[in-house]
């Protein structure tokens, strides 16, 4: 074969996987956003009516939170299973739990025809979709970042990154279909809200057909041939390398709590309450917007981080992030639709910027034995500390002092602690990923480290790594 033809064929690989990732990650972030969605807009009518409207909405934005707390389950069993048989066969796996368990969804009774048992259900229902979550991440962004070439990481890495805004985008946009055209008023609460999580089924068989047709991560393709798996990956990882999972988590915690208020549960079921008073559609509407600005932001961001480097990237989109929330729960507060649009483009700016060079940063802090481990329990424990509760933390604040600005608050100290955080890395942008680079992997990922670094090595595609240097 032609030089011209293997980087043809190498090209077009590359594009398979990053449709792999891309289409996968939407399905699976359309699933989980439904869910969220649906908890702001008529779950605690549904299922938690007895406890009353308030305490209700709480409960339902607390089902939210309470599959992240089974992440880092599903990141501890991908990342084990991951690291030994390989990263294709954990994403099929995970992408049919997460479609399985919103089906069934649809599919519950609700408290007035079954009682108890209904929020039950619905609660082990998203307990699996929490599993599920915790190990998808990791698989998708290795099979992207270890399929690209060294200078186009930032890039293949904003893939499966692009999943959450665009599963978000779908999500608010049927849900908007379902609440404006399809089943208005009364009827959405009788039956529209059902259309969402049942059509997931389709979607699941598209993902899955996408999936099976890529080619397993080189990186693990090598790990296998040389039978250099890790025997417990996970003891290695805390054994060795917890400071990097430490720092990685709380590199997310700031995105993912902003994340989650922004586009998540809490700001449709606030704007569209008597205190600001939007109607649910436009606000459902404007979410599609904020999705939107998320994409192109998120996407911009990969490509820059192969730039300026991920870590540069991350500190411009906290610090925007820090200086346009208080903005945000202004805007919305003035009752008006379109600063609603102006705070949540401005809010989505910065959630892509710390959103979009987050798989090729992780992929490159962590060795290649235990990386799978390493990037899935890293991104499950931020999603705890960062967005699990906080639709409730902010529902709690506002009950309690009546408005936004404690909410703002939160936020931006979130924010605050994933900046130091992601300052505390050096730029490791181009290190040779594979098993083989292992020594270089190993030492100089943060500014703890006073390792001496081995002399940078050539990536597969022929790009040297830089050099990281050693603090005196």
């Amino acid at each position: 074969m032609t030089v011209t033809a293997t980087r043809h064929s190498d090209r077009a690989n590359q594009r398979r996987v990053a449709a792999a990732t891309l289409v996968g990650t939407t399905v699976e972030w359309y699933d989980f956003f439904i869910y969220a969605t649906m908890a702001g807009l008529v779950f605690s009518r549904l299922f938690f009516e007895p406890a009353g409207e308030s305490i209700g909405l709480l409960l339902a934005f607390a089902s939210v939170g309470i599959s992240f707390l089974f992440r880092p389950l599903g990141a501890f069993l991908a990342g084990h299973y991951g690291d030994k048989v390989g990263r294709r066969a954990i994403l099929v796996v995970t992408l049919v739990l997460m479609g399985g368990a919103t089906t069934l969804i649809g599919l519950l009774p609700t408290y007035a025809s079954a009682g108890v048992i209904a929020p039950v259900l619905l609660i082990l229902l998203r307990i699996l979709q929490g599993v599920s979550a915790g190990g998808e991440w990791g698989g998708a962004a290795l099979m992207a970042v270890e399929h690209a070439p060294a200078g186009r990481r930032g890039l293949a890495g904003s893939m499966p990154q692009l999943g959450v805004p665009l599963g978000l985008l779908l999500a608010t946009a049927v849900t908007a279909l379902m609440t404006g055209v399809v089943s208005p008023g009364e009827q959405f609460l009788e039956w529209g809200w059902r259309v969402p999580f049942i059509a997931s089924i389709v979607l699941i068989a598209v993902g899955c057909f996408v999936r099976i047709a890529v080619d397993e991560s080189p990186v693990f393709q090598e790990i296998a041939e040389k039978k250099e798996q890790a025997s417990v990956p996970i003891v290695e990882l805390f054994r060795n390398y917890w400071h990097l999972v430490v720092i990685a988590a709380l590199i997310f915690v700031g995105n993912n709590a902003v994340g989650y208020m922004s586009t998540g549960g809490f700001i449709p079921a606030y704007a569209t309450s008597d205190a600001v008073g939007l109607s649910r559609t436009d606000v459902l509407v404007a979410m599609t917007f904020a999705a939107t600005v998320w994409l192109f932001a998120t996407l911009g961001a990969g490509i820059l981080s192969d730039r300026i480097g991920r870590r540069l990237t991350y500190q411009i989109g906290y610090v925007w992030l820090i200086l346009t929330v208080w903005p945000l729960f202004l805007l919305i507060d003035s009752g008006s639709l379109a600063n609603l649009y102006l705070g949540l483009g401005l809010i989505c700016i910065g959630t892509g910027l710390t959103y979009g060079p987050q798989a090729s940063l992780y992929s490159e802090l962590f060795p290649a034995s235990i990386r799978f481990s390493g990037v899935s329990i890293s991104y499950a424990i931020g999603a705890i500390l960062g967005g699990a509760f906080a639709p409730m933390i902010a529902q709690a604040l506002l009950d309690a002092t009546g408005g936004t600005p404690a909410i703002a608050v939160y936020l931006i100290g979130m924010c605050a602690v994933a900046l130091v955080a992601v300052s505390l890395t050096r730029n490791r942008s181009g290190i040779d990923l594979s098993i083989s680079n292992q020594a270089e992997q190993e030492v100089g990922s943060t500014v703890f480290d006073k390792r001496p670094v081995p002399a940078p090595s050539r990536t597969p595609d022929g790009a040297v790594g830089p050099e990281v240097p050693t603090p005196r």
